[in-house]
């Protein structure tokens, strides 16, 4: 049997075969929770009547999504979730220390090519970024492999998606993922596996495959994984917390289907309002006008989009009716962006920029809308009350795409709004 990267990982962690269809009892290399599902974690791990997590240096806590805490039941919340981990022994940074998961734990080296990760957040799939077979379950779920070590698993079929061409640098890893779920939809994978590939991905910076891999959920998929290449082995390698084995699939592997992309063609794309999948051309989109724009989370909150977004606005004010939130993912990539100016940048432009947090990206402080109020944001969902008022409007974009709209007040095609000097600067990783 030729096997896709998801079967040949699952295979890998199982006695079973890890044939398509095939439900798999597997190990699990690293299983991790936040401030909010935590919690309800804990409780179930009480109720299952468990005393002692599997391994406590592959099990982990960490305060991201309320935090720093913004009012009380916050604040008892992740004191829950930090006193388990304590009890356990297990991984919790606090804040100051951490920053989101799914940017935080690739950096620390937890999650590495070829493990099985689970977290109790469906945006855990980011990890396959790196090659691992990273997926998120409930809290319920995740008590139990806190628990047992292993889990159980449906061998997905895999769509194949392959990006062929050269990437001009205005082009980003959000404008490819969008273009995705705008032709398959957000149910076009569902309880699939994407594996990326193609021409296209091997100049593809790690930043951008982290995001893509990040919205691959967003077609419903289980999980969205690239093959450990060199980009991919020399960033594990640097960081890894434990030794690793990566897993390739095989030659002539079998997949459910296969989208094809040329990056020659592709335009800078935007979500529209109220969901993922109605992508657009950010030119056919109307040029909306807006109240704020995001810049940050778990997808779009790395050192490269920082610095897409910080290029653009370099000598620049931000319009006098926006208002402008930046938020790097990690305390690593704000240091970075610090260092290199990207900072000062953003407030000398009439940004404002904010502590390592999900934040707004879930509607929890630090950028709710109000009602009316209409959001470019780099993160990935658009539902209706997604970051506040059930009657404001989110269109997700990406770095380049949000700051050039930050600058006009309107939702801007970052072609229209900036030299092509500034893009020439992303050609090249």
């Amino acid at each position: 049997m030729k096997r896709t990267l998801a079967s040949a990982i699952i295979a890998a962690h199982s006695s079973e075969k890890g044939v398509e269809g095939e439900i798999c009892r597997v190990k699990v290399d690293f299983a991790f929770a936040n401030d909010i599902t935590a919690a309800p974690a804990v409780e179930s791990f009480r109720e299952m009547g468990a005393k002692k997590v599997f391994d406590p240096r592959r099990c982990a806590v960490l305060p991201d999504h309320f935090t720093p805490n913004k009012d009380i039941a916050s604040a008892e919340q992740t004191k829950r979730g930090k006193e388990f981990a304590r009890e356990q022994g297990m991984l919790y940074w606090e804040v100051g220390r951490v920053g989101i998961e799914h940017a935080f734990l690739p950096e620390k080296g937890y999650i590495l090519p070829g493990d099985i990760i689970i977290g109790a957040d469906s945006h855990t799939c980011s990890g396959g970024a790196l090659g691992a077979l990273a997926s998120g379950v409930g809290s319920t779920d995740l008590a139990a492999v806190w628990a047992l070590g292993e889990t159980w698993m449906k061998v997905p079929s895999t769509v194949r998606v392959e990006y062929t061409g050269s990437r001009p640098g205005w082009l980003t890893g959000k404008d490819m993922i969008l273009s995705l779920l705008g032709r398959i939809g957000v149910q076009g994978a569902r309880y699939m596996a994407l594996e990326f590939g193609g021409e296209g991905i091997a100049s593809l910076p790690l930043d951008d495959r982290f995001t893509m891999a990040n919205m691959a959920v967003e077609c419903g998929a289980k999980a969205g994984l690239f093959l450990p290449d060199e980009k991919i082995l020399a960033y594990a390698g640097e960081r890894a917390a434990r030794n690793f084995t990566p897993v390739y699939p095989d030659e002539g592997a079998a997949y459910g289907r296969t989208e094809r992309f040329s990056l020659d063609a592709m335009e800078p794309a935007a979500a529209m309002p109220h969901s993922p999948d109605n992508v657009k051309p950010v030119r056919e989109c109307g040029s909306p006008k807006i109240d704020q724009v995001f810049i940050g989370s778990c997808t779009n909150g790395r050192l490269r989009d920082i610095a897409a977004a910080a290029k653009m606005l370099e000598g620049k004010q931000v319009h006098p009716d926006v208002r402008c939130i930046v938020i790097p993912a990690t305390y690593e990539v704000y240091n970075q962006a610090m260092e290199r100016g990207y900072l000062k940048v953003f407030t000398e432009a009439g940004a404002v920029v904010c502590t390592p947090t999900c934040g707004p990206c879930l509607g929890g402080h630090m950028g709710i809308l109000a009602a009316g109020e209409r959001c470019v944001s780099t993160s990935n969902r658009n539902f209706v009350g997604r970051m506040g008022s059930p009657k404001s409007e989110l269109i997700l974009a990406s770095p380049f795409t949000a700051a050039a709209s930050a600058i006009t007040g309107r939702l801007t095609d970052p072609r229209d709004a900036a030299d092509e000097k500034i893009f020439a600067y992303f050609e090249e990783e």
